[in-house]
């Protein structure tokens, strides 16, 4: 097997680290525009494989898609961060230019590659990416469910003082503020939520997931990355091994809750074809609604980038 991480910068180093370390795939190529970056970064990947002890062979490259042919995977976080002074508008402009050019050369190479977006604004640049590459939705979809699981898990976790491992949770909609968060669907060892922790704290604990990124920025000065790097790294695997684990991931709903062509998170069975299967779960009136106001604030920026599409045409 052979997977492709286009964009050397934190996130993608990790995922790529992780991927080689878990053993993931025989082969990693890291790709990055900035002359030896990935190179470098791949190397000191490669020199650590007889510290903790893999064979998975990794391999950077500066912008030469011919070395990614034939990749099973491809997972993209190329893009910029947002800067001090930068409109949305801006933002998604730069950025939805960066996925397009890196997905053109994807497919050029590797036409039957699944395809798993990480660069943000995360919801629209999977629908950059779905639009570019012209593929079905099951091959073409975003990473944003997990690592929102995984920070609502955490937080849970260090509330309840129990092992993360225990926490099931499901989480829907956009990636960020307008995420849905689903208290009935979390567990701890098989125990609602709900039974454990009081109103208030759970209340307290979603509001904390949804603005988790915003959190790291203020403490660090940049974006997060050994748990974005990771949960790709998880939906990769998933793939890889066919273990059709259930995850949410941003795809395009084709009507599953009543939703047309928005790219949103949702529950899925990922394995070895992409996207398995979409779980549509029957939502209460609150959650309806909660997810109603993620669509529209999706809609919204995806018709900010056709609409720039359209100016520039």
């Amino acid at each position: 097997m052979k997977v492709t991480v286009v964009g050397a910068g934190n996130v993608g180093a990790t995922c790529a680290d992780v991927l080689a370390t878990r053993e993931i795939a025989n082969e990693v190529v890291l790709v990055d525009i900035k002359e030896g970056f990935a190179e470098g970064k791949a190397l000191d990947i490669w020199q650590k494989a007889p510290v903790i002890g893999y064979d998975t062979r990794t391999v950077g490259v500066t912008n030469d898609y011919s070395r990614t042919a034939d990749s099973d995977v491809v997972v993209i976080t190329s893009g910029l961060p947002r800067k001090p002074g930068m409109s949305r508008d801006d933002l998604i402009s730069t950025n939805a230019g960066i996925v397009k050019s890196v997905t053109e050369q994807v497919v050029k190479y590797s036409p039957n590659a699944i395809i798993i977006v990480v660069s943000n604004p995360l919801d629209v640049m999977t629908y950059q990416a779905h639009l570019t590459s012209g593929l079905p939705r099951e091959k073409v979809f975003g990473m944003a469910g997990i690592l929102d699981t995984a920070r609502y898990r955490a937080f849970l976790a260090e509330a309840l003082n129990v092992s993360p491992k225990d926490i099931q949770a499901v989480l829907m909609g956009g990636h960020g503020d307008t995420m849905v968060p689903l208290p009935r669907y979390t567990t701890v060892g098989g125990i609602p939520v709900t039974e454990l922790i009081g109103k208030a704290e759970l209340d307290a604990i979603v509001q904390r997931t949804a603005v988790g990124g915003g959190e790291l920025v203020k403490l660090m000065g940049t974006s997060a990355w050994y748990a974005p790097g990771a949960a790709a790294a998880q939906m990769v695997e998933a793939i890889v091994r066919d273990q059709r684990r259930v995850f949410p991931v941003c795809i395009e709903l084709q009507g599953e809750y009543g939703i047309n062509g928005v790219y949103l998170g949702a529950p899925v069975i990922l394995g070895k074809n992409g996207i398995e299967k979409v779980i549509e779960l029957q939502l209460n009136d609150d959650e309806k609604a909660l997810l109603e106001t993620s669509r529209g604030h999706v809609k919204e920026v995806m018709d900010a980038l056709d609409n720039m599409s359209k100016a520039s045409a």
